[in-house]
C-alpha cells in the first residue's frame, strides 16, 4: 500500500506536471506545472483537515459527517496510510482541472478555485462513489460501479474542466493561430510516468476502507492480477486506436497521438479494471482511444477552448469506461454482475449511466457556482496584456528558458532579470508559437 500511494503521488507530481507542461506552450509551462504543485499542496492539507472524514465518516447521502473525523480524529495510526492513499486521488483529480485552463486563468483564482472544489465537489462525489455505505448516492443507492475513479476522478474533472474553460472563454487567437505543444519529449517522459503510477491507482484500489476508516484489509486478492492484466491490455489497446484513427484522418500517426492514447485507455479502463475480463479490457480501450481521439476535435466545432484536451480524454473517456461496465463486466469479477453481452440484460447498463449523469450534474452545477462566485469577486482570467506576453512571466516572474538569466546581475533573480530586460518578455512571447 505504501508503493501504491507514493507511485499514485508520482502521477501528479512530477508526471502530470510533465503531460502539461510539454503540451502548454512555452510561455506558460512553468504555470501549467505550478497549478499541479500548488494543487498538492492545498488539497493534500485539506484531504487529511476534513476530507477523509467528509468521504468516509459515516453515512449520508452526498457526503458523511465532516467532524466525525475531523484531522483524522479517531483514526488510528495505522490506519494513515490508506488515508494518504485516498489523498492522492483528490490531488490528481484538482490538478487534472488545470489542462483545460492553459495561458489564460489568474494563478491566484486557481489558488482560491482548488480548495472550494475540492471541498464542495470532489469530497462528497468521493464519498458517493468510494464509501459505498448504503445511502451513499452513487455507488450504494443507484449501485453504479466504479473500481477506481471513473465518476469520482475522471467525469468529474473533466465536467469541471468544461464548466471552467466556457466562463473563461477563448485563448487571444484561438482558433485562428496554431497552438501546438512545445515540447512533447516532457508530454512522452510523463504519459509513460502516468502509465507506471497507474497501476498504484487501480490495483492499489483493492485495498478498501472499513465503516469507521480505522480498518484496511485486502479485497479479493486475486483481483491483483486481473486489475494489472485488464489496466496494462486496455492502454495498449487504446494506443492503437487513437493512433488508427489519427491516420485516417490526419494520414499520420503521431507521438502526441499516443501519449494521448495512453491516458484515454487508462482512464476508460479506471473504473471498469476489477469488473472485466481481459477481452473485455482490449475492448473498452480500443474503443476509448479511437472514440477519444476524435471527441478531442470537438472543441474545434462547438467553440470550446479546451487547452491541453481535459474534456475530450478525461470527461469523454470516464464516461465510456464507466458505462461499458454494463456491457464487458462479468460475475467473475468484483461487482460480481454479468454485463449486457453475458446476458446481464440492460439493468447493469442504466445502473450505469445513471451514475454518469448523477456525476455530470452534481460536479457541473457546483463547479458553476464556485467559478461564477470568482469570476464576480475576484476574477479568473488573465490580463489580455499579461495573456500575451505570458503567464509564466505575469504570475510567477520566470521564464522556463530564460536565456538571460546569466546576465541578470547581482543576486540572479530571474524577476529582476525579466524586469531590466523587456527583450526577455518579447522573446518568450514570439517563441512560443506551439
Amino acid at each position: 500500500m505504501l508503493i501504491a500511494t507514493a507511485f499514485v503521488l508520482m502521477m501528479t507530481v512530477p508526471a502530470l506536471a510533465l503531460f502539461y507542461g510539454g503540451m502548454s506552450r512555452s510561455k506558460s509551462v512553468l504555470n501549467m506545472m505550478m497549478m499541479s504543485y500548488v494543487a498538492a499542496a492545498i488539497v493534500g492539507i485539506l484531504y487529511v483537515a476534513v476530507g477523509w472524514s467528509m468521504g468516509f465518516g459515516g453515512d449520508g447521502t452526498l457526503f458523511a459527517n465532516p467532524f466525525e473525523l475531523l484531522w483524522l480524529d479517531g483514526v488510528t495510526t495505522d490506519a494513515y496510510i490508506g488515508v494518504m492513499f485516498q489523498m492522492t486521488f483528490a490531488i490528481i483529480t484538482a490538478a487534472l482541472i488545470s489542462g483545460a485552463v492553459a495561458d489564460r486563468l489568474k494563478f491566484s483564482a486557481w489558488v482560491v478555485f482548488v480548495p472550494l472544489w475540492a471541498l464542495f465537489v470532489y469530497f462528497p462525489m468521493a464519498h458517493m462513489v468510494f464509501s459505498c455505505t448504503e445511502d451513499s448516492l452513487i455507488c450504494g443507492r443507484i449501485g453504479a460501479q466504479d473500481y477506481a475513479g471513473g465518476t469520482a476522478v475522471h467525469i468529474n474533472a473533466g465536467i469541471a474542466a468544461l464548466v471552467l474553460v466556457v466562463l473563461l472563454g477563448k485563448r487571444i487567437g484561438w482558433p485562428r493561430e496554431q497552438m501546438r505543444p512545445h515540447n512533447l519529449t516532457l508530454t512522452m517522459l510523463g504519459a509513460g510516468l502516468l502509465w507506471m503510477g497507474w497501476y498504484g491507482f487501480n490495483v492499489g484500489s483493492i485495498v478498501f476502507a472499513g465503516e469507521e476508516g480505522a480498518a484496511f484489509d485486502a479485497r479479493f486478492m486475486s483481483e491483483t492480477g486481473r486489475t494489472f492484466a485488464t489496466t496494462t491490455l486496455a492502454t495498449m489497446a487504446a494506443i492503437l486506436g487513437w493512433l488508427a484513427v489519427e491516420r485516417l484522418i490526419h494520414k499520420k500517426a503521431t507521438s502526441l497521438g499516443a501519449a494521448s492514447g495512453i491516458v484515454a485507455g487508462l482512464v476508460a479502463i479506471t473504473p471498469a479494471t476489477g469488473a472485466v475480463n481481459l477481452s473485455g479490457a482490449v475492448a473498452i480501450g480500443a474503443i476509448a482511444g479511437a472514440v477519444c481521439a476524435w471527441a478531442v476535435g470537438l472543441k474545434y466545432k462547438l467553440g470550446y477552448d479546451d487547452s491541453l484536451d481535459v474534456v475530450g480524454v478525461h470527461l469523454v473517456g470516464g464516461i465510456i469506461g464507466t458505462v461499458l461496465i454494463g456491457v464487458f463486466s462479468t460475475a467473475e469479477g468484483a461487482g460480481g454482475i454479468d454485463g449486457l453481452i453475458y446476458g446481464g440484460g440492460f439493468g447493469p447498463l442504466g445502473d450505469q449511466a445513471l451514475g454518469v449523469v448523477v456525476a455530470v450534474l452534481y460536479s457541473g452545477i457546483i463547479t458553476a457556482i464556485i467559478a461564477l462566485a470568482i469570476k464576480y469577486t475576484m476574477g479568473l482570467r488573465l490580463d489580455e496584456e499579461d495573456e500575451v506576453n505570458g503567464i509564466d512571466l505575469a504570475a510567477h516572474g520566470e521564464s522556463a528558458y530564460d536565456l538571460h538569466s546569466g546576465t541578470s546581475g547581482a543576486g540572479g533573480s530571474v524577476l529582476a532579470a525579466a524586469t531590466a530586460a523587456p527583450s526577455t518578455t518579447k522573446s518568450v512571447s514570439e517563441g512560443a508559437q506551439a
